[in-house]
């Protein structure tokens, strides 16, 4: 068999062995087999300096064009396997989504409450956190609520027992903080609370942040002061605040807290309508606060809270409500229905 023969009859071996490669480790087999360095072809090519004169031009030239047809086989074969793998072999979780997955983000509720969690931060509170299971002593005992108080009442409040409920504000976290630590204390108690109430403006399950400062000669105007700090970093530098006499069982004097709406002027809008927001008043309800009663501390007083000697404020708001006011939310119970056409408008900031 002269060389050309040979040259060809390797082409053919190679030309089969490729076609017939099932995966890319046989593909690599067939191609060490007949282009690897100790392969038969290649071994030619080095030794055409050894053949006689008048054979080398044809034995390099049909060599080294076998050689090249053999590894664009070889090419052509590694593409056709490639895809084969992506449309038969098991799924490679590792590769991108088709579309890819959309990133998610902190829901709204989460949101407002770690802003809120930032100011008073800034203030020097301190973030304390309670059982959402409480005890009945916790929730009204200690907090000056009269025996005989509505929302002692089985309507008004999820009992497990006679001694636990679900708590229905986190108010109870201020006295375990009085509890823990003695004076000077500055904190703020973030959670959920549970009401038995379901509509636009009220859920079953709600988050409330209240706080708690307590020192020597803390006053009224301490308390005006920080809700004036929170109302700015909240809802804007040009907001004011207002506060209006209330009844709260655990202050006295108690407040309710208006923030000047950020909607309108004065109550109208710019065409000289009533503003919806806050029905014309100029005013938006945020929160009710008021100097802690005398009587929550003589419940603590044997952790260092003497009522005659110690004063301080406290606060509750929640977070749903500023969520709403910020964003214009008209219905409380979409922060919990799971519709994400509603909750992709509040992506991560």
């Amino acid at each position: 068999m002269t060389a050309l023969d040979r040259i060809e009859e390797l082409q053919r071996e190679a030309e089969a062995a490729v076609a017939a490669a099932a995966d890319i480790d046989a593909l690599e087999e067939a191609r060490l087999r007949y282009l690897g360095r100790k392969a038969e072809l290649p071994m030619l090519l080095r030794g055409i300096a050894a053949l006689p004169a008048q054979e080398r031009a044809s034995v390099g030239s049909a060599a080294n064009n076998a050689r090249k047809s053999v590894e664009a086989l070889l090419t052509a074969r590694a593409a056709t396997l490639a895809e084969g793998n992506l449309d038969e072999s098991a799924i490679d979780v590792t590769l991108p989504g088709a579309p890819p997955s959309e990133v998610g983000h902190l829901h709204l509720i989460t949101q407002t409450r770690r802003d809120i969690e930032d100011v008073f931060i800034g203030l020097g509170f301190q973030i304390a956190e309670g059982p959402e299971i409480e005890h009945v002593e916790y929730n009204f005992d200690a907090l000056n609520f009269d025996v005989t108080h509505p929302s002692r009442a089985r309507s008004d409040t999820f009992y497990i027992d006679d001694a636990t409920m679900l708590r229905v504000h986190t108010s109870p976290v201020q006295v375990r903080a009085m509890i823990a630590a003695p004076p000077p204390l500055y904190v703020i108690a973030p959670g959920r609370v549970y009401r038995p109430d379901n509509d636009a403006t009220h859920t079953p399950q709600f988050h409330q942040i209240e706080g708690l400062a307590v020192d020597d000669g803390v006053t009224l105007a301490d308390l005006k002061g920080t809700l004036l700090a929170f109302a700015h970093a909240i809802f804007g530098e040009q907001r004011d605040i207002l506060l209006r006499p209330h009844f709260f069982p655990f202050t006295e004097p108690s407040v309710e807290v208006d923030v000047s709406c950020f909607n309108c002027k004065a109550g109208q809008l710019r065409d000289g309508s009533r503003c919806p927001l806050c029905k014309g008043s100029g005013w938006l309800e945020v929160l009710g606060a008021g100097m802690v009663d005398p009587n929550v501390f003589a419940y603590v007083a044997e952790y260092g809270y003497d009522p005659e000697r110690v004063t301080g404020f406290a606060f509750g708001l929640g977070i749903e409500r500023i969520a709403m006011l910020r964003h214009g939310v008209p219905d409380l119970r979409l922060y919990f229905d799971g519709d994400v056409r509603f909750l992709r408008q509040f992506g991560a900031r």
